[in-house]
């Protein structure tokens, strides 16, 4: 047994309550959040006819690559139900089942993503889940580990799954839908609610979430929780994400766990259940094509995965340094988290590598969770004539060969496919730096309203800058797009 488990002091790093968000000025105001039902629950509504809207267009894969940063990654199994180990990158050795334990250490810039759900189908099955994350500090000196930025929401009652228009322009950060939606909404804003330091001991433990996920007093039931934290460390620690179901008091009511319960479980404890769908083998050689896999299970990810960010300056070429706009009424669009058997025919697959994962897990961190795309544009109009070009996120249909353009449903299919902030940064026709934050609701399908309509003089160039950090709750892949309006307009617009 790890001397981990000799003398410890509880030590829990809660998070500190956000303050609550000024109003939303009246020419802005936040559209109205209606509560979204279950579909078994939904009124029957009259289906409109799907007309599928092909775009023949060029799609190119995306400039630049993932960093190598490495990501704890917990999202399997979605739902836990039965308590045990959801994550553990602890050595092996003294554990009671070692193959829960993945035995990689993190050191300097890593980050943890975390997104799971506890549900109750009966009366009995409502005892309140706590997620548990438990650092260890192997060495003989003390290490700091500073949260650069870090934000936890249960579902209810942080972030209800609303319904919210496709675009909304969100410049206090109050929009959102899901506790995804707010999470990323938080840090791509510099957000922190929460502590922004810890301090473990030589031998020692701590630990750095002890949080409920709570289903509430009626069955059935559920709630989820959605973490994203950046954290640096001054030197090698182990993680653990744990599920364990709230302990009782002599007189029956719920306590918050002990680091000694937790440290308790990381050693006796099993991996937690149910395991989600194992993921499809992917193809390893001639023999297996892919026209043999009729249909993907990508698998859920529990593992570390490698990259934090997609960083990226969109040009011609490597050799110059600016993006050529399509001609009037044409367009482009780069591939967003494209994946195996979804890349859009770029034969790109932007999924970060797994460094380690349990067996029964994906293959790949498919979609990217919590990953920071930070695109650069520099729009260059090398005609005579004042252009004005639009920018878009879409998200059509997943396809994997190269059709010559994008697929999209008209209406789109009735299913949320991406849900979350983008933020835009331009220069104005002025020369002042603007910074917009749009949220966005795109379903299967869907086109997409222009995130920023851009009026670029004759021989001239003009730079845009969109960053986001892939939403939990969605589903890739997604395209930029730029296209060069039929019509010029006047001055920039949205």
């Amino acid at each position: 047994m790890l001397s981990l488990f000799s003398v410890v002091t509880l030590a829990q790093v809660m998070p500190v309550p956000a303050p609550s968000p000024a109003s939303v000025p009246s020419r802005r105001a936040t559209p109205p959040q209606e509560l979204v039902l279950p579909p078994e629950q939904l009124p029957p509504q009259e289906q409109l006819p799907v007309q599928e809207v092909f775009h023949p267009q060029e799609v190119r894969p995306l400039p630049g690559k993932l960093d190598a940063v490495p990501v704890f990654n917990s999202n399997s199994p979605e739902i836990v139900q039965t308590e045990g180990i959801l994550l553990s990158t602890f050595p092996p050795q003294g554990k009671l089942v070692p193959s829960a334990h993945l035995n990689f250490p993190f050191q300097g810039r890593f980050d943890l993503f975390s997104h799971h759900i506890a549900r109750a189908r009966s009366a009995s099955e409502t005892r309140t889940l706590f997620q548990g994350v438990l650092v260890y500090n192997p060495t003989n000196q003390p290490i700091r580990i500073d949260v650069l930025q870090g934000a936890s929401y249960l579902t209810r009652p942080d972030a209800l799954f609303t319904s919210l228009p496709p675009f909304v322009e969100d410049p206090l950060g109050t929009v959102y839908a899901g506790p995804g939606s707010r999470v990323v909404n938080d840090l791509l804003r510099g957000r922190r609610s929460w502590s922004p330091l810890l301090l473990i001991p030589p031998q020692q433990a701590q630990m750095l979430m002890n949080l409920p996920i709570p289903v509430g007093n009626v069955a059935p039931s559920s709630n989820g929780r959605s973490t994203l934290l950046r954290l640096q460390s001054s030197g090698p620690v182990y993680l653990a994400n744990l599920a364990m179901f709230a302990p009782r008091n002599p007189d029956g009511g719920e306590r918050v766990p002990t680091l000694d319960e937790w440290q308790t479980l990381l050693v006796n404890g099993g991996l937690a259940g149910p395991r989600d769908i194992p993921p499809t083998p992917m193809p390893t050689g001639s023999s297996q094509t892919k026209s043999v896999i009729e249909r993907v299970f990508y698998g859920r990810v529990a593992g570390v995965a490698m990259g934090s960010q997609w960083q990226a300056k969109l040009t011609d070429s490597p050799k110059v340094d600016h993006l050529s706009i399509p001609q009037r009424g044409k367009a482009f669009s780069y591939g967003i988290s494209t994946l195996y058997r979804g890349t859009l025919g770029t034969g790109q697959v932007q999924s970060a590598q797994m460094l380690v994962r349990y067996p029964d897990t994906a293959y790949q961190a498919n979609g990217n969770y919590g990953v920071q795309y930070s695109l650069t544009l520099p729009l260059k109009n090398s005609t005579k004539q004042s252009q004005t070009v639009a920018l878009a996120i879409q998200t059509p249909v997943k396809q994997d060969n190269n059709r010559g353009g994008l697929l999209f449903f008209k209406p789109p299919e009735n299913r949320v496919f991406f849900r979350g902030p983008v933020r835009v940064r331009y220069k104005d026709e002025r020369g002042v730096l603007q910074t917009r934050y749009i949220h966005l609701v795109q379903q299967r399908g869907q086109e997409g309203e222009p995130l920023i309509k851009l009026n670029i003089p004759g021989n001239s160039q003009r730079e845009v800058q969109v960053d986001f950090i892939y939403p939990p709750d969605s589903t890739p892949p997604q395209v930029l797009t730029v296209r060069t309006l039929s019509d010029t307009t006047i001055g920039d617009a949205r």
